[in-house]
């Protein structure tokens, strides 16, 4: 691994605890009524979120451009460039790493689905990506989403199908995996223990309260996880600072998820 490289996952992973906690605020087209919910007011959703603290932020192109200059040097910034429905209605790669660089991002982040007709397309993508970021030094997170296309397309978090989303990006070459948690303590410790680059767990999909996805991402770094990568169990939340600094006490002073959020005050 090269020294800018090197450098910059530094940056992600800079907590004394090694491990990261991350909001993302990246996702743009999957979310098609902007008028609702959480990300209605994408300025504000941003706003909330870092004042949980977290070690980085994962955000598109444009909306970093308008957005990040408030909180250069606060975060990581991370640049998403993978954009995609499940029933890929939209698929394309929205930001390359000299975007990346042009921003003073510390990663670039090729989010993906795997199974059905367009996976081999989608995992280009990724190793075209990681091809691009050497000339640059710059590291890439791979957030890989397999999916069930048995019926309408959805993403699934079963073990077999979350090795396979390990396996296909460190055999990419990516330098960070985001997958989200089996729910399964052995399947995804096996996983993870196979793995020679960080794996990181998706904070979502949004669970019936905070506590069980506190707990579920307690039990995700027993099992070996690196840290988490958060977005609806933040922005999607009615406190989202609070929520934030629940998550951050549970990966970085692996606290108990009940004493996580009274800690928070939650």
């Amino acid at each position: 691994m090269s020294l800018g490289t090197k450098v910059r996952l530094s940056r992600l992973f800079s907590h004394p605890s090694g491990r990261l906690f991350g909001g993302a605020v990246d996702h743009f087209v999957g979310y098609g009524n902007v008028r609702e919910g959480g990300l209605a007011d994408l300025p504000d959703a941003l706003k909330r979120v870092m004042a949980g603290r977290p070690d980085y932020v994962s955000i598109q192109p444009g909306a970093a451009r308008h957005l990040w200059a408030d909180y250069a040097g606060k975060a990581a910034l991370v640049i998403q460039a993978g954009c995609f429905t499940a029933d890929d209605r939209i698929r394309e790669l929205i930001a390359t790493p000299e975007d990346a660089v042009r921003y003073g991002a510390d990663a670039l982040a090729v989010a993906i689905p795997v199974r059905g007709a367009t996976e081999g397309g989608y995992i280009r993508w990724l190793t075209d990506s990681v091809n691009a970021a050497a000339r640059f030094e710059m590291p890439v997170i791979a957030h890989v989403y397999p999916r069930d296309v048995s019926g309408v397309p959805k993403i699934v978090f079963t073990p077999d199908e979350i090795a396979y989303a390990v396996r296909i990006g460190f055999e990419a070459g990516v330098d960070v995996i985001k997958v989200g948690y089996t729910g399964d303590f052995a399947s995804f410790r096996d996983t993870v223990a196979s793995c020679p680059i960080p794996v990181v767990i998706a904070g979502g999909p949004k669970t019936e309260n905070l506590l069980g996805a506190l707990s579920q991402t307690a039990e995700a770094l027993r099992a070996g996880a690196r840290g988490a990568v958060v977005g609806r169990n933040l922005w999607g939340h009615g406190d989202t600072t609070k929520a934030a600094l629940a998550f951050r006490n549970v990966i970085h002073d692996l606290m108990p998820p009940e004493e996580a959020l009274k800690s928070a005050g939650l």
